[in-house]
């Protein structure tokens, strides 16, 4: 890989990593309402991309179903999590994603899962439970657990995704981008009331971290990352992405002061070992997977 392209690939994953952050402080710090949040910055993508809703990809229930699932779904339940769990906690148990899709594609698809993907899929489960697990109170963190239903419905749009072959990256990210605003407006109106006044009395420190997600982020970091997969192996590409955890982690104990103990660091370990391990040979369902996993927090 040449190193200015190595370069690009590292400033996608800082970005990714930085999104964790900024989300954590949106919803978090500003205590913006997280559907509210949600819905803006799908709104943000579907205007910076809404040239690319046509052609519309067929079939429409299918694409409206992906959609749902990996934007509003997916996005929603991450930053309801982010507004008691850490960026660092997040980041590794949203790895599940990866072991999930394998076992949803083998149900769903008919892949196989060799012994060398099963020994990956147990691994970043125990690494994931090891880090959500609260060893003080004996059970299992709740805004982990927002996470992990997260991590589930973006794994089953990415398998559904699989049979719409073809689908242009930006056509993909405008319909998701449309779709998930409607959805979560609506959603928010109902269940955040106020949340317009909530989000415009934040002033521009929300619509900066709004731009910076759905614009530099998703928009930028997503075309940025694309491109590379065009040009190099999957194989080289996927693993690097590994990048994006560690930074998250590092990122959240210099800013956030995220805790990170002996536990932690040993199930993060666990799991991005049993993620490296599923990747060794990735494929294109992989490829779609680590995107928008590292984008959606």
């Amino acid at each position: 890989m040449a190193l200015r392209d190595f370069a690009l690939l590292v400033l996608v994953c800082l970005l990714w990593a930085a999104n964790n952050i900024v989300s954590k402080y949106a919803v978090a710090i500003l205590e913006a309402p997280p559907l509210f949040y949600a819905a803006v910055r799908f709104a943000v993508v579907a205007l910076a991309v809404f040239p690319w809703l046509r052609p519309v990809p067929q079939p429409f229930w299918r694409l409206i179903a992906v959609a749902l699932l990996m934007g509003a779904g997916s996005f929603a339940f991450i930053f309801i999590a982010l507004k008691t769990a850490s960026p660092s906690s997040v980041a590794i148990v949203s790895q599940v994603m990866v072991p999930m899709t394998t076992f949803l594609s083998f149900l769903m698809l008919g892949e196989r899962i060799d012994g060398r993907r099963g020994i990956g899929i147990a691994l970043t489960l125990a690494g994931a439970l090891a880090v959500m697990w609260d060893p003080h109170g004996f059970q299992i963190s709740d805004g982990l657990l927002f996470v992990v239903a997260g991590a589930f419905l973006g794994s089953l749009g990415a398998v559904m995704m699989k049979q719409m072959p073809g689908v242009k990256p930006l056509t993909f990210q405008a319909w998701v981008g449309l779709s998930s605003f409607a959805v979560l407006s609506v959603l928010s109106a109902f269940l955040e009331p106020g949340q317009v006044e909530a989000g415009l009395s934040l002033g521009w420190r929300f619509w900066a971290a709004v731009l910076f997600s759905g614009l530099v982020v998703s928009v930028g970091g997503h075309t940025a990352y694309y491109w590379l997969i065009q040009r190099y192996e999957a194989s080289l590409i996927s693993p690097l992405t590994l990048m994006t955890p560690l930074a998250t982690i590092a990122l959240g104990v210099l800013i956030t002061r995220d805790h990170f103990d002996l536990r932690m660091a040993a199930g993060s370990a666990v799991a991005l070992a049993g993620v490296l391990i599923i990747a060794l040979r990735p494929n294109q369902l992989m490829l779609l997977v680590y995107a928008f996993r590292n984008r959606a927090k």
